[in-house]
């Protein structure tokens, strides 16, 4: 249990290092684009690979969601980014991953049918089959749930198909 515990740590401390020291400009390209002011989001669909500093995002869509201006009751979000329709900087509030997601960071790579990542919260959701990598460190559920602040994670298993969580350590493998 205790070894589970420290990979799911391992694997998910790159993502969470880098969301949090995220400093440089979020670089989207995809196929389409369509912004929509009444919910405060950009849809990027068709071969979508998002960038910022060493963090690479891969899906077929992502939607950026973002703090209506003025929302000063809810938490501060991480990131800025670009208004939707190119007007000043505002702050993201969820980012929405579908199909084939893929995040890699150096060494790190996370795999899943869907990424969700909650800036308030600061909580990251892979689902639908999520894997993770480290070196040759894995680990692998239904869903994986990572808590930014807190440095907890939770691996959940499908229970329709008792597929059940996996990990496969090497104590000897060295975290970059």
């Amino acid at each position: 249990m205790r070894w589970s515990s420290a990979i799911v740590l391992l694997v998910l401390l790159s993502l969470s290092a880098s969301v949090h020291a995220a400093s440089g400009p979020i670089d989207i390209e995809a196929d389409r684009m369509l912004s929509q002011e009444k919910d405060n989001s950009v849809l990027f669909s068709g071969k979508v690979v998002a960038k910022q500093d060493d963090v690479t995002i891969y899906a077929d869509e992502m939607t950026v969601y973002y703090a209506p201006e003025g929302d000063s009751k809810k938490k501060p979000a991480a990131q800025k980014g670009p208004a939707p329709g190119g007007g000043s900087a505002q702050k993201i509030q969820k980012l929405i991953c579908t199909g084939k997601v893929k995040i890699t960071r150096g060494e790190w790579t996370g795999l899943g049918q869907r990424m969700d990542y909650f800036a308030g919260e600061r909580k990251v959701v892979l689902s639908g089959d999520a894997q993770t990598w480290q070196g040759q460190n894995m680990v692998s559920g239904k869903t994986i749930i990572y808590y930014l602040d807190e440095g907890r994670s939770i691996v959940e298993q499908d229970d329709s198909t008792r597929k059940r969580v996996k990990a496969v350590l090497h104590p000897d493998s060295k975290a970059p």
